[in-house]
């Protein structure tokens, strides 16, 4: 099974890391925003169980080409860089498949919008990420947790630590740290 290897980093302003990664002849890929839609039964079978069921649907910010991506994260491996298992299903349509999980025993629970710049360098994507009132962050993705500290390293990153939560876990926090029982965050 493909396993994800990356590592988060909270960053106060995303410019510098542009300018950073264009020095070291990163190319940029593109921007999209997202739209991530978390699944999980009554029971929070999956929450309790650290997997994850989400359907992102992402929307170029140039083309504005559609893209909808069903993904399954195992449980997160211990480490400086989360590694976990995470399988991947290009789908269709939106309502389709949300009421397909719905039919499986799957409800929403929680979704957030997020804007995304992606880059390449080396063997490494790294991504450029904002979320509305949670702010920037980083992440570095590659093959192997060698790869992803070398080019933290060579952004100039080595001593920010890593954040351990999800996206998930951030917006959900967030969200109840406001008293009110909302499951959606958007810009």
């Amino acid at each position: 099974m493909p396993v994800e290897i990356e590592i988060k980093l909270r960053i106060d302003h995303l410019a510098p890391i542009r300018d950073r990664l264009r020095e070291l002849g990163a190319k940029r890929i593109g921007e999209v925003i997202e739209t991530n839609i978390f699944f999980d039964t009554a029971d929070r079978a999956l929450l309790s169980s650290d997997c994850g069921l989400r359907l992102r649907h992402s929307r170029d910010v140039q083309t504005h080409a559609d893209r909808l991506v069903l993904s399954f994260k195992g449980p997160r491996a211990e480490g400086p860089v989360k590694q976990r298992e995470e399988i991947e299903i290009v789908v269709d349509d939106q309502e389709a498949t949300i009421e397909l999980m719905s039919r499986l025993g799957y409800e929403v629970r929680l979704m957030f919008e997020k804007r995304r710049e992606s880059w390449q360098i080396e063997q490494c994507k790294v991504e450029l990420d904002s979320l509305p009132e949670l702010g920037s962050f980083l992440e570095i993705e590659s093959r192997t947790q060698a790869e992803v500290l070398k080019i933290q390293e060579k952004l100039g990153l080595s001593k920010v630590e890593g954040v351990l939560q999800t996206y998930p876990d951030l917006v959900a926090h967030h969200l109840s740290d406001r008293g009110a029982r909302e499951t959606t965050l958007k810009f």
